[in-house]
C-alpha cells in the first residue's frame, strides 16, 4: 500500500479518500490532518467540478481510532515541562477540518469499516451520510482519558440523538455497535460488512447525479435552522430558493420533469 497518509481514487464523479495509517487504526497525526485537509480542499476547488460526491473511509480494519496520543502536538509533556495546550490542536487541526466538511460543495459519505472512536467517530458524524458495516462500532472515548467530546461532538450528539443519549454516550464511553447506532438515529444505515463497498458506491453514484448545489444548500439550511426561530427559518428558505431558482439545475429539473426525461444537473 502507498505511503501516502490519505489515498485518493476517483471513479467517475465520485472521489474516495482513504485514511491510510492502518497499523494505527488510522488515528490522526498532524501530518494526516494536513493531508486530509489538502485532499478535501482540492475536491472542493472550483477547478474540480468533475467531483460530485466524496467518500471518506479508512484502510485496513478500522475507520479512525481518533487522535494518535503519541503525536508530538498532543503527547503529554515530559516531567518539569509546561503542559501541552490541547486547544492548539483543536483550533489548528480539528476545527478547520469540521468547517471544511460542513462547507463542502458536494455531499460527503463516511463509509465506516471497523472502529470509529473519539475524534474518528465525530469525523464520521460530520459527514452527510454515515454507512457502517455490521462489525463497525462508534465510541465517544474522550471521558476515558479525562477529556470532553471534540471535533464537533458536543454540538452533534444532542442534535442527533437527544440530550439523554448524548450524555450517556459521552460520559460512559461505551462501544456502540453499528446496528444500534442506526436504530437510535445516530447514523444513516448499517449494512453487512461484505455489502459496505457496494452500498456506498450505489449511494455515492446516486448523490453524484443529483443537484449538488441544492444538496449543499440543504445541509447548510438544516444545520443553520437549529439556531433559528420558525420565522427566521422561513426567511432563510426564501433566500435560498431565490438563489437556487435562478440557477441552471432548477431550470433543468423543471424542464426534465415536463419532458418526462432524466435531468442532467451540472451546478456545483
Amino acid at each position: 500500500m502507498s505511503d501516502s497518509l490519505v489515498l485518493a481514487t476517483q471513479q467517475g464523479p465520485v472521489l474516495t479518500l482513504t485514511l491510510n495509517r492502518p497499523a494505527a487504526l488510522n488515528s490522526f497525526t498532524e501530518a494526516m490532518h494536513q493531508a486530509l485537509r489538502a485532499a478535501l480542499d482540492a475536491a472542493a476547488a472550483a477547478a474540480n467540478a468533475d467531483v460530485r460526491c466524496v467518500v471518506l473511509t479508512g484502510a485496513g480494519r478500522g475507520f479512525c481510532a481518533g487522535q494518535d496520543l503519541a503525536d508530538p502536538m498532543v503527547a503529554p509533556a515530559a516531567p518539569g515541562e509546561p503542559p501541552k495546550d490541547l486547544a492548539l490542536a483543536i483550533n489548528t487541526l480539528y476545527k478547520p477540518l469540521v468547517q471544511r466538511l460542513k462547507s463542502m460543495p458536494v455531499p460527503v459519505i463516511a463509509a465506516v469499516n471497523g472502529v470509529a472512536a473519539g475524534a474518528g467517530a465525530n469525523l464520521a458524524l460530520n459527514c452527510d451520510f454515515v454507512l457502517a458495516g455490521q462489525s463497525a462500532s462508534f465510541i465517544q472515548a474522550f471521558a476515558k482519558i479525562g477529556l470532553v467530546p471534540d471535533t464537533g461532538g458536543t454540538w452533534l450528539l444532542p442534535r442527533i440523538v437527544g440530550r439523554a443519549r448524548a450524555l450517556g454516550l459521552a460520559m460512559l464511553g461505551d462501544k456502540l455497535p453499528a446496528a444500534e447506532a442506526e436504530r437510535i438515529g445516530l447514523i444513516w444505515k448499517c449494512v453487512d460488512d461484505a455489502a459496505l463497498a457496494d452500498e456506498t458506491a450505489k449511494l455515492a453514484q446516486r448523490l453524484a447525479a443529483m443537484p449538488a448545489k441544492a444538496l449543499a444548500a440543504t445541509r447548510a439550511a438544516i444545520d443553520g435552522a437549529q439556531a433559528l426561530t420558525l420565522d427566521q427559518a422561513l426567511d432563510m428558505e426564501a433566500a435560498l430558493q431565490s438563489q437556487l431558482g435562478s440557477a441552471h439545475d432548477y431550470l433543468e429539473g423543471v424542464a426534465a420533469f415536463g419532458a418526462k426525461r432524466a435531468p442532467v444537473f451540472t451546478d456545483r
